[in-house]
């Protein structure tokens, strides 16, 4: 794809994201006042989410949803809500909203390509198939006749939804979707810091950029980049970590990396509670309510994970707000933010239907402390500094890690130890309740985990992989919030502002001008030569593949409802590749994946049995293919590897013959 035409795509897209905040502003300002027009970034995006996704319920065109900020707009405009003045006066949230937004889109467009050695063949099939049909609950592509009930689908859905009003294809708006998540929660993160902070601003921003110990010390010793990355990915035995900086150059654009623009939107929120609700008027409290509701609402759809860690936290936080507070209108709120939080989206749980979590399960090994602090250090180090003078004040209190390193949980004596400090506090600051609720998120991953289809040494794998990133963000804002408060206090540092500018600057630049690769050669996955700057996520196959290239670009141009039967061959593998490339749901894709989401029913032995049978049975063939409305027959070079073709004579109409690739049509 030209790079002309891509750079106009990024300007529609960014151009979007602008019109969504600047319509929605004014509206913000009673409940949030100065900080209204940073939040309108994340609040507009859930927002949107919301419009489009009764859009699709109702199967109207999701483009309708632009009605509604048109009308804001509107109003605002006859209001007088935008004053130059005011307006210019703010500019500089945008600017940190673009270097976030730039500094993501630099890496992707080092790192574009969508391949299938991570979970990015998943995550774009659920946003092709949105984009191709935009109908709530959205079809599954890898599974024919099944819906993604089975999964949370939220940020799939609202980037989708960007992507069709803008016209953008899916595999350049797969890579402006960190772009976008990056921009937003670093310009909510400097919202917190202007919240808490007379000086270090900017430090929050960093919790984004910053990487464990064990990535210097693996560089340290001889690693490339994308290895250390992967070891410390791997360092604790039975789980994964992954941190936001890792997630944005592997680019799966995993449900969970996109919730990040909310988690901490969500934080922001309760900062700002914790700060002001008590001033706020009767109007403003309702408002801030209902952006609580709207932001851990939308959190089930976006990562349910992520409601697993939030909702106690919010939960606990409108307890002790009522117990402060104690009034009618804070009684009110309470009781009001979990209530439309359940409602706004109650047909969504109509409709669930997942193999779900079996059960909180424990007993496993503690984790090693070496590689817990390999991962964990830099923060912990802040937050034991933080506590230093309780422990000198209170030093009795340190029995509290004997119980644990008695039974031989090392690690879970290192966290209980600040967590019990921090909450023997008499006066607690926001940033320390943070660092409160992702301690007690990684002691918890110590000593329980979700029972899910993981079984063994891996029983706690996803709860590892899940938690420990909600934990990295609560933790990381607390721990730097503390370090900026702290910095705060000392001498100022000369220049600042051309610091900064500095910082930002190098900051976009430097994935483009260091080259950092993660993605290309990865499995003996073929891609072209280093220089291969693009945001085009399948430009490669142009290079590697073209004859599967040009039949994917026919395969896009079909109207109409159609399903398509391709080689079904497990996961992480040159499979499952048509339909998520396409969006046009397939007879069974990655096997794996519907096992977690859909349990092992009869479908688990019968679809690969079918699939087979249709490419290698010709008297069964059209049969099996009606039986999954299946239109479609693909035949490429995988389909001759995994299949004996032989094909019915009749009832198939070739439509596509170029390039290795045969297309055929049932008819009939």
């Amino acid at each position: 794809m030209d790079l002309i035409l891509q750079a106009s795509d990024v300007l529609f897209w960014a151009g979007l994201l602008k019109g969504l905040q600047m319509a929605l502003w004014p509206r913000l300002r009673p409940a949030l006042g100065d900080f209204a027009y940073p939040a309108a970034y994340p609040a507009s995006l859930l927002l949107f989410a919301l419009a489009t996704w009764y859009c699709g319920l109702l199967r109207v065109p999701v483009a309708l949803a632009l009605l509604i900020f048109a009308g804001l707009a509107v109003y605002g405009i006859r209001r007088g809500d935008y004053r130059l003045k005011e307006i210019k006066s703010l500019l500089f949230w945008d600017v940190v909203f673009l270097v976030g937004f730039l500094f993501a889109l630099a890496v992707r467009f080092t790192n574009p390509p969508i391949g299938y050695f991570s979970e990015q063949y998943m995550n774009h099939a659920f946003i092709a198939s949105i984009i191709r049909e935009p109908v709530v609950p959205p079809l599954d592509p890898w599974f024919a006749g099944g819906r993604l009930t089975v999964y949370y689908y939220l940020g799939h859905w609202l980037m989708g939804s960007l992507a069709i009003v803008t016209a953008i294809p899916s595999e350049v708006a797969f890579n402006l979707i960190p772009a976008t998540v990056y921009g937003t929660a670093f310009v909510m993160l400097y919202a917190l810091g202007h919240l808490f902070l007379s000086r270090w601003r900017w430090l929050p921003l960093t919790a984004l950029l910053l990487v464990p110990p064990s990535i210097p010390w693996f560089l340290a010793a001889g690693s490339d980049i994308y290895s250390a990355f992967q070891d410390t990915n791997w360092i604790i035995p039975g789980g994964r970590v992954e941190f936001p900086v890792f997630s944005l150059f592997l680019g799966n654009v995993h449900a969970f990396e996109m919730a990040v623009f909310n988690q901490v939107f969500l934080i922001f929120l309760l900062g700002v509670a914790w700060c002001r609700w008590g001033g706020l008027e009767l109007r403003a409290r309702g408002a801030l309510a209902l952006l609580l509701a709207l932001s851990i609402g939308s959190m089930p759809l976006l990562s349910s994970w992520d409601a697993l860690v939030y909702g106690p936290i919010v939960a606990a936080f409108l307890l002790v707000l009522i117990l402060s507070e104690r009034d009618r209108s804070t009684l009110a709120a309470a009781v009001a933010v979990p209530a439309i939080a359940f409602l706004v989206y109650l047909p969504y749980y109509l409709h669930l239907e997942p193999a779900g979590i079996g059960g909180i399960g424990w007993g496993l090994p503690p984790t090693d402390p070496l590689a817990f602090l390999a991962v964990w250090g830099g923060f912990l180090a802040i937050i034991y500094a933080a506590v230093a003078p309780d422990i000198r004040r209170v030093p009795v209190a340190l029995a509290v890690a004997l119980p644990p390193l008695a039974a031989g949980y090392a690690t879970l004596a290192i966290l209980l130890v600040p967590l019990t400090f921090l909450l023997l506090r008499r006066e607690r600051s926001f940033p320390t309740l943070l660092c409160v609720a992702g301690l007690a998120v990684l002691a918890f991953c110590e000593v329980f985990y979700f029972e899910e289809m993981l079984g063994g040494d891996y029983s706690r794998f996803n709860t590892i992989f899940k938690f420990y990133f909600d934990a990295w963000i609560l933790l990381g804002t607390g721990a730097l919030l503390l370090a900026a408060g702290w910095l705060a206090g000392r001498r100022s540092v000369p220049a600042t502002r051309w610091l900064a500018l500095a910082a930002a600057i190098a900051l976009v630049a430097a994935p483009v001008a260091l080259e950092i690769d993660i993605g290309r050669g990865l499995l003996g996955i073929e891609y072209p030569p280093a220089g291969y700057h693009t945001l085009d996520g399948l430009a490669y196959l142009e290079a590697t593949r073209p004859g599967e290239a040009a039949a994917i670009s026919f395969l896009r141009t079909l109207p109409g409802d159609h399903r398509i039967v391709e080689a079904e061959n497990g996961d992480y593998g040159y499979y499952s590749r048509v339909s998520s490339f396409t969006g046009i749901p397939t007879i069974l894709g990655q096997i794996g994946h519907e096992l977690t989401w859909r349990g092992n029913g009869a479908w688990y032995t019968e679809r690969p049995a079918e699939i087979r049978a249709i490419y290698e049975d010709p008297g069964r063939s059209l049969a099996l293919m009606e039986k999954y409305n299946a239109t479609l027959l693909y035949v490429g070079e995988p389909e001759h590897e995994r299949y004996d073709v032989r094909l019915p004579d009749q009832g198939l109409r070739l439509i596509y013959d170029e390039g290795g690739v045969r297309i055929y049509e049932r008819v009939g």
